[in-house]
This record gives C-alpha cells, structure tokens and sequence, in this order.
C-alpha cells in the first residue's frame, strides 16, 4: 500500500508543486488549502506524514498538528514556514512535530524528509506490532469477550489505544475496569512509561490532595522533605483515576487545571511542573446525576470522557462465565499448587443462574476458594458457598400444594432480583424479561413494597 501524504496551505501553487512532486516518488498524495479542510481529511482517514504551512487562516498550523496528535499518535508532522517563523516551528517541535522546512524550499529537501520519516514509521509501527504481541499476551489474561458486548469493547479498544485521548469507563465495581485501564497502556506507546493507579474514594481529602499533585518541603506540619505527587510521577504515562465520582470538589478544579494548562503546581510551591499524562478515569456512580447536583464538574466531565466505554455486569455477559472460571481455575491452581483443571456440570450450571452482584471480583474469589478447599481433581458443589446451592433445608411440607411453592418461589425470586437491582423497578423488570405493568401486578398480587 502507498504511503498517505496530506498537503495543507492557502497558497493553490505550493499544493499543486507538491503533489506533483510527492506523486512522482509514489506516495498517495491529497491537498487542501485550509487548515479547517485539513482536519476533516484527518477525521475521514489516516495519513503517514501531514506537510503543513504554519501561517494560515483561522485554522493555523500548530491546530492542524494538535489535531493530528489527537486522533493519530503515530502520524508524522512537517510544518513549512517563512524564515520569520523559525522559532514558531521550533515551538512546533515541542509540541509534537517530526520536522520543519524554511520557505522557499528545495525539492530534494522536501523528498528526503519525508522519506526519512516514512522509513522511521515503519520502523516504528513494525516494534509497536511486536512489542504489543508481547504485551497482549500479558494484558489480555484476564480480559475474556466471548459475549457480544464484551466483543464491541474489544474492537473500540483497537482504535483508542494508539490515541492519546482520556477515557472514562463506567461500570459496577468488580467488572473490571481497571484491567481495562491496564490493557490499554500496556498496548499503547505509552507502556514504556508509567502507569498510576489511585482509587479517590479510598484516601481522605486531606491525604488526596498531597498525594495527587505532592509537596514542597514545609509546606505543612510533617512534611519534611519535598515529594513528587502521583500527578508528576505519571508524566508520559498513564494516570488511572479508581472512582473518580467520589474526588471532592476542591481538587476536582485542581485536575481541570492540571488538564487544561498540563501544569502541576505541589502544595506549598510557587514552581509548576509540566506533565504530559493521559487519564482513564473510572467511576461505579451514576456520575451526570452528580453533575446535576452540583457534586461533579460538568467541565470536568467532557475532559475526561472523550471517549467513554460502559463495562456491563457479569450477568449481562454470561457467555464470558466459564472461559472466566477456566482462567481462574488455572491461575489459582498454580498459585497454591492444586492440580484442578475444570468444575464440573453442575458447578457451571449453578454459576450461570447465579447474578453475580459482585461480578469478575467476586467470580475471582469464589474459584479461588474452592480451589483451597478442594480435596479432589475438579471443582464440585460442595467446594462453592451455600448460597450457589439449592436450599435444601427448605423442607417441603406435604400439605403444600404444587400452586403454593410455584407461588412462594416466584415471590422470594421478586423480592431477591428487586433488592438486587437497588429497587429499580425498570431494572427489575428488564432482568426478569417481563414488562413494568406485569411486575407491578405481580407485587401487589404478593404485597411487595413499592
């Protein structure tokens, strides 16, 4: 395939001279002539190398290549300038540009820079292959789509990870975000560079704030030497922000900044540091209702969810349950030197009726369990908690008649799915595959409270 060259400059002439040139060495070549022309070609497909000048109209150079960085990481930039404009190209450069050329330019120069960066791309795209080889083998252990909504997951990911947007992942606790959040560094360019993992709700206001952007000696009673806040610690690498929903509204202006500006400022400092981070944030809240609340940014919120990615529950994925248990069952096995390789039917059974409230956790937990207590080669019913078992000290009364257990069955099966679903009527309804007028019959039928 024909490396894609896109040409952007106001001036008709200089797109034409150098599609004609770039054309004649065998590049794929396209011209616009505005910077605002240029970033919907950006949107509509990838390039290999963006040749843009920096003077333009009221989309300017440095925005077409801020906008390149954002959708294709690995997209090489050259600005072209007037001589006037050096230190302008220059700053380019620490923005994220491969090259510059002063105007007026020769036609050798031009070939050769974009020949050298076509060959450094695919020299680059060629180690990200194998390295992401390597790390997919890592990363995806614990990252099982069978299921269809777990599938669509996996194909957004192909196309965020080489980004370097934000992402907000939503999901109840247990289902695995924060795998998530690790698989896609690991498989982003980014995986050289650290990864930070910090859950909001787990360290006080009072430690959170020191701990995300740290301190300067003095700054406080006790803080006696400086120290770099996680913020710092994750430049070129990845902050993973755990139940960003319940940071407080203090730091929650702070972040913004930090997103804003890329400045970091430690408490009790009047130096800030630069930091080049992305941010997966994850929250289990229902995070607009806090935002119509007034507890959440809602300027916050569209910095960090530039792309959002809903993990469903366990029981909405149930055809990932025993490729799950089967990596689990290998995993823990190891672990405490069993040699336990499968459950048995029924076991398997048992765990697809079950609704996982506590979803890849507690699924996780439950096999490492058995595998402890386990005396056997496979896992058995009397390896798991009672609560997967049939009740039997339900004794069944002979007098009861057939109508009667059908009747207290479903009633317990209401009450149980309703208490599951945090009294949500709709999600109740959904979970049972019934409609809201049959649920609402059923409960005053059995003198459920509403």
């Amino acid at each position: 395939m024909k490396p894609k060259i896109l040409i952007v400059d106001d001036e008709p002439d200089i797109c034409k001279a150098l599609e004609y040139l770039l054309g004649k060495e065998g590049y794929s070549v396209t011209s616009v002539t505005s910077g605002e022309e240029a970033i919907e070609k950006i949107k509509q497909g990838s390039f290999d190398v963006v040749l843009t000048d920096l003077k333009m109209g009221k989309v300017d150079g440095m925005t077409v290549l801020e906008k390149v960085k954002e959708t294709s990481a690995y997209t090489a930039v050259i600005m072209m300038t007037a001589f006037a404009s050096i230190e302008s190209a220059v700053e380019a450069m620490k923005r994220g540009a491969s090259d510059y050329i002063v105007k007026p330019f020769l036609n050798e120069e031009i070939k050769l820079a974009v020949k050298k960066l076509i060959e450094q791309k695919k020299l680059i795209t060629e180690n990200i292959a194998l390295k992401q080889q390597i790390s997919q083998r890592m990363t995806y252990r614990e990252f099982t789509a069978n299921s269809e909504s777990m599938l669509k997951i996996v194909d957004t990911l192909e196309k965020i990870i080489p980004t370097k947007s934000n992402i907000l992942l939503l999901g109840e606790s247990g289902t695995g975000k924060g795998i998530i959040a690790e698989l896609i560094h690991n498989n982003s360019q980014r995986r050289d560079k650290p990864f930070i993992s910090i859950n909001c709700s787990a360290i006080p206001e009072g430690l959170l704030e020191s701990e995300l952007f740290g301190y300067k000696k003095g700054a406080f009673t006790g803080a006696v030497s400086d120290k770099l806040g996680l913020i710092p610690l994750a430049h070129q690498g990845t902050l993973f922000l755990d139940e960003i929903g319940d940071m407080p509204p203090t730091l929650q202006a702070k972040l913004l900044k930090v997103l804003e500006t890329g400045d970091v400022f430690p408490l009790g400092d009047t130096k800030h540091r630069t930091v080049d981070i992305r941010i997966i944030s994850a929250t289990n809240t229902d995070i607009e209702a806090k935002i119509k609340e007034g507890r959440f940014r809602e300027d916050l919120y569209w910095r960090l969810n530039v792309i959002e990615i809903k993990v469903p529950p366990l029981r909405e994925r149930k055809d990932d349950i025993e490729p799950l248990s089967k990596h689990f069952i290998n995993k823990f096995s190891k672990e405490h030197n069993k040699d336990i390789k499968e459950t048995d039917k029924e076991v398997m059974s048992l765990f697809m009726r079950y609704p996982w409230p506590g979803n890849v956790r507690e699924l996780s937990n439950v096999i490492e369990r058995a595998i402890v207590l386990s005396q056997g080669t496979y896992i058995t019913d009397q390896d798991i908690p009672e609560k997967f078992r049939p009740h039997q000290k339900e004794i069944i009364e002979a007098s009861s008649t057939l109508k009667e257990h059908i009747s207290d069955y479903e009633k317990n099966l209401l009450i149980k799915m309703y208490e599951l679903h945090k009294k949500s009527k709709e999600e109740t309804a959904n979970a049972l595959g019934i409609d809201l007028a049959t649920l609402y019959r059923k409960f005053k039928k059995y003198g459920i409270e509403e």
